[in-house]
């Protein structure tokens, strides 16, 4: 019996892949309106297992994308790097509250602070906010994890490499945020795993600034 088609069904356009274990998947926006920073619920059409991806895609985007890290032990990843063009989805959502207010776009700086795929999201913002003034730091063990960074204007996008001095910074993000200093109108968006944003805002903390300008989305 063939599979009924419903909002839920959503097929692959495109992946493309940015290093041996990370790709971007591509796939029709189905009509899903959603707030930039937001995440989708994802599996394989005909399989019950799911996870939470943050939309890599700006909402003006005519698509809808997502960025995923192939994990050893990750049932779902796996299978998602295996997809073709035209292969079914089902993705529910969208939800969750990493957004930005848009009143505060001309008032206040954005530092973005993420790792990984923590990048996510803040791809999100930059294509749907023509006029943030933001920064970009990024979390990564080597240069060749700074995915698509060409995309982003020229200083904005700082990549804080652990493992190779190719990176725009040699060091963690905490190295880097030790040492920097920022505007009194910034606010900060942490994204990525839990160890790094804890670390940092308790940094920031000790450095006087004020959590209430501080907004988190945990990956794990």
């Amino acid at each position: 019996m063939s599979q009924v088609e419903t909002d839920t069904t959503y097929r692959v356009q495109e992946i493309r892949h940015f290093t041996r274990d990370t790709f971007a998947i591509r796939m029709n926006r189905n009509g899903m309106e959603f707030y930039a920073g937001q995440h989708i619920v994802v599996g394989i059409k005909g399989d019950y297992n799911t996870r939470e991806y943050s939309i890599y895609s700006g909402e003006q985007d005519t698509f809808l994308e997502i960025l995923v890290k192939e994990v050893d032990e990750g049932y779902l990843s796996g299978k998602l790097g295996n997809l073709k063009p035209g292969d079914k989805l089902d993705v529910f959502g969208p939800m969750g509250y990493f957004t930005i207010d848009p009143s505060k776009i001309n008032t206040h700086k954005f530092m973005l602070i993420g790792s990984g795929t923590g990048i996510a999201p803040f791809k999100s913002f930059v294509k749907t906010y023509k006029n943030l003034d933001y920064t970009i730091l990024h979390g990564i063990y080597t240069e060749e994890e700074a995915f698509e960074r060409e995309i982003y204007e020229p200083g904005r996008y700082i990549s804080c490499t652990s493992r190779d001095k190719k990176g725009d910074f040699h060091g963690r993000v905490t190295d880097y945020l030790q040492s920097a200093d920022f505007d009194e109108n910034t606010l900060f968006y942490f994204c990525g795993n839990s160890e790094m944003i804890f670390d940092a805002m308790e940094l920031l903390k000790g450095k006087g600034y004020p959590t209430d300008r501080m907004f988190t989305e945990v990956y794990f």
